[in-house]
C-alpha cells in the first residue's frame, strides 16, 4: 500500500468530495459511462444524494488527506454496495485495501460470508474481487436503480 493512506469512517463532511470520487470513477470507466449525458446528470446526483443520506454506511479511503476512494454497505450487512476508487488514484491498491478492511469488519461481526457484484463486463472489478477470495454465484440481467435501465450484473460472495 501507498505512504500516507488512511482508511476512516465517513462524516457528513466529506459528501460532495465522496460524490464526486464515485461519479468520476463511474465516468471514466467505458463499461458504466456508454449511456448519454442525460444518464451522467443523473448519476452525478445519485452519488451526490448517497454520499449525503448514507454517510454512516460509508468508508472511505485517503491518501496524502484527498478522499481517493470510499466503499458502503447498503443494504444486508453481508454486502459490500459500492467500491469507487478515483480515476487518478486507481492502481495503488487503494480499491483492494478498502475491500480487505471491509472484509475484516465483516468477519469481527460475525458475518460467515461477504456479498459484492459488479456490471458483468467491468472485467477489472471482476478480477479484483477474484484476488480477494471471491467466487462467481450469478451471472444474468438485474434492474440498475441508479441507472434505470437493465444491465448484466455478476454477482459474488465469498464465504468465511
Amino acid at each position: 500500500m501507498v505512504k500516507d493512506f488512511v482508511i476512516r469512517d465517513m462524516v457528513a463532511a466529506d459528501a460532495d468530495s465522496v460524490g464526486r470520487v464515485g461519479f468520476d470513477a463511474w465516468a471514466a470507466n467505458p463499461v458504466l459511462n456508454a449511456f448519454g449525458v442525460d444518464m451522467m446528470v443523473r448519476i452525478r446526483l445519485s452519488f451526490r444524494r448517497f454520499a449525503q443520506e448514507h454517510f454512516s454506511l460509508i468508508t472511505i479511503g485517503e491518501l496524502g488527506g484527498e478522499i481517493a476512494g470510499w466503499t458502503a454497505r447498503e443494504g444486508a450487512r453481508d454486502y459490500i454496495s459500492d467500491l469507487w476508487v478515483s480515476p487518478v488514484h486507481q492502481g495503488l491498491g487503494i480499491g483492494s485495501a478498502l475491500v480487505s478492511a471491509t472484509l475484516r469488519e465483516m468477519r469481527s461481526e460475525g458475518l460467515k460470508r461477504a456479498r459484492i457484484d459488479t456490471h458483468a463486463a467491468n472485467e477489472s472489478a471482476v478480477r479484483l474481487y477474484q484476488d480477494l477470495g471471491f467466487s462467481i454465484v450469478w451471472r444474468g440481467m438485474q434492474h440498475s436503480p441508479s441507472m434505470g435501465l437493465m444491465v448484466e450484473k455478476v454477482k459474488m460472495q465469498q464465504v468465511f
